[in-house]
């Protein structure tokens, strides 16, 4: 599939003299809206070819294109329920700070929707928990999959908010690999947001918002009042290349190969093996480190290691090594039950 805004910038040919932004004035992708770049405020040329794409592969109305990060998605998608007259949104309480200052900023009543802990990892939100908030509530908010590979009850969600006539969002800032599945949020949302940086090959802060139907205007109305106006070619080139990324179901399969041998946690998503190390978590992290093996994160009782589909085989298989060489089975220790920090991670 073409690659529409990467080919534009393989394009510049000859000597390029800047007399525009950005300041460095190095020749190269790094440009402003030029003549032949197309605008991602209006886009009609490449950008408007690549959010159409975008869309389709989504199965979307309408995707734009975000160089923010997700959380430029997730306001954007408030603004748009705020515009429709919601005036309280139902979200879990594990969600990402971004959903709370969001109705912070807009003015939206949060309406928590409680969870339960089980083994220091919050419980994605029961069907009966999501009913009775979305009755005190004009719009639900999902996290689907969480930050520990959980994915929340999309189907049951969707079935709520058809039987009330309430809208349905999810931050599915992890989960953008999974549109070539029925788990993607797109396939029970009307508005949602793919972090695409964090498990697809885009750069850092590369993502991309989407609606449904009615709601695509209104979504479009926000990201332009949250969505920057001198975006970056570069992340936005590595946005249509990630989503066009193809699957690697042979990583896939590899991964959850490794959690079972490994005993790691019985997550819902490959992309996210969670090690088991208890009160030797810190030690477990210093050594990945020192062997130059860099985790996602370690909270207190689990290391993360975070795959993609450009995760190669070798690459899991030395980690599966040093797994075994740390402990010989110690780090399958249970982890304490507790509280932990949730969604603190960079957007």
């Amino acid at each position: 599939m073409k690659l529409h805004i990467a080919e534009m910038l393989r394009a510049q040919k000859g000597e390029h003299l800047s007399f525009h932004t950005p300041g460095h004035k190095r020749p190269g992708a790094d440009i402003t809206e030029l003549s032949y770049s197309d605008n991602l405020y209006a886009p009609s040329g490449v950008i408007a070819r690549a959010e159409e794409d975008v869309a389709k592969i989504l199965g979307a109305a309408r995707s734009f294109l975000l160089t923010d990060g997700s959380t430029a998605g997730v306001y954007s998608m408030l603004y748009a329920l705020r515009s429709a007259d919601v005036r309280s949104l139902a979200a879990p309480r594990f969600s990402h700070p971004c959903v709370l200052h969001a109705c912070e900023v807009l003015g939206l009543e949060y309406v928590p929707i409680e969870q339960e802990t089980r083994c220091g990892i919050p419980v994605q939100p029961s069907e009966a928990a999501m009913e009775c908030a979305l009755k005190n509530a004009d719009a639900l908010l999902l996290t689907s999959p969480d930050y520990y590979g959980f994915f929340a009850l999309l189907e049951a969600a969707r079935a709520l908010c058809d039987g009330q006539k309430k809208p349905l969002a999810v931050d599915g800032a992890h989960g953008s690999h999974l549109h070539f599945t029925r788990r993607h949020a797109g396939k029970f949302a009307d508005m949602w947001v793919d972090g695409v940086h964090k498990s697809l090959p885009a750069l850092t802060q590369g993502a991309v918002v989407s609606a449904k139907g009615e709601w695509a205007e209104r979504l479009h109305e926000g990201v332009l009042r949250f969505r920057t106006t001198s975006p970056s070619y570069p992340i936005m080139a590595s946005v249509e290349y990630a989503v066009k990324y193809p699957r690697n179901e042979k990583i896939e399969a590899l991964s959850e190969a490794f959690k079972r041998r490994h005993g790691c946690v019985e997550n819902d998503d490959w992309t996210k093996i969670l090690l088991p190390c208890g009160a030797r978590c810190a030690a477990a992290n210093a050594f990945f480190e020192q062997n130059g093996v860099y985790p996602e994160f370690a909270d207190g009782n689990y290391i993360m290691f975070y795959l993609s589909p450009c995760t190669k085989e070798s690459e899991l298989q030395r980690l599966s090594a040093l797994v075994d060489f740390f402990g010989r089975g110690a780090v399958k220790s249970e982890a304490p039950a507790g509280s932990i920090p949730i969604y603190s991670e960079k957007r």
